[in-house]
């Protein structure tokens, strides 16, 4: 059996990450797997621990980052985020295209890995149509204070400029447009990893 592809789809907080992947996870002809997050955040309205991310404490989670347990973290925000390594390792082994939807910091460790082992790799940068826009959408949430905002915000324009570093860039106007473009982006891989 082929190994999947590992796809991740990285940007800015805020520029619609979630909603795109939400989207895109019902294309069943796509064969993707969602690589669950684990993170010390809080849990917004409507998230389930176990589907969208898996919700642990601090002293949980530098637990995993001593035994090596992840393929990636980062602090954001104050909160750690992080992706187990043997999960996403036993669904692309499966056979499955494996769905990372992490933040940038993230992202670069996973690059640098993948690039390192000359691992099949499908790197997807979203932006947003505009700062304005991503700070509407950030409060709208109504899940942070203003101080938070501010600082993803300041984040998000650093962050910005690592868009280089990825296979592909998505302009996320509207949520199904870009998962639409996303999606041939991911048959046009798949087709070339069977070839």
């Amino acid at each position: 059996m082929k190994k999947g592809l590992l796809i991740i789809i990285s940007g800015p907080s805020g520029v619609g990450k979630g909603a795109v992947r939400r989207v895109i996870m019902e294309d069943k002809s796509l064969d993707l797997a969602y690589s669950i997050s684990m993170t010390t955040r809080k849990a917004r309205p409507l998230e389930k621990n176990g589907v969208d991310y898996f919700f642990v404490s601090d002293e949980e989670f530098e637990q995993h980052v001593a035994n090596g347990d992840l393929l990636e973290h980062a602090s954001f925000v104050g909160n750690k985020y992080g992706t187990p390594k043997a999960y996403v390792d036993e669904l692309r082994e499966q056979g499955k295209n494996v769905l990372l939807e992490i933040e940038v910091q993230g992202a670069k460790q996973v690059l640098a890995t993948c690039k390192k082992n000359n691992d099949d790799i499908v790197s997807i940068f979203l932006i947003p149509p505009s700062m304005a826009a991503l700070e509407r959408r950030i409060r709208k949430r109504r899940t942070e204070s203003d101080e938070v905002i501010k600082a993803r915000l300041s984040k998000a324009k650093s962050e910005l400029g690592e868009r280089s570093n990825y296979k592909y860039i998505v302009l996320n106007d509207i949520v199904q447009r870009a998962a639409d473009e996303i999606k041939e982006i991911i048959n046009k891989e798949i087709a070339q990893n069977n070839a």
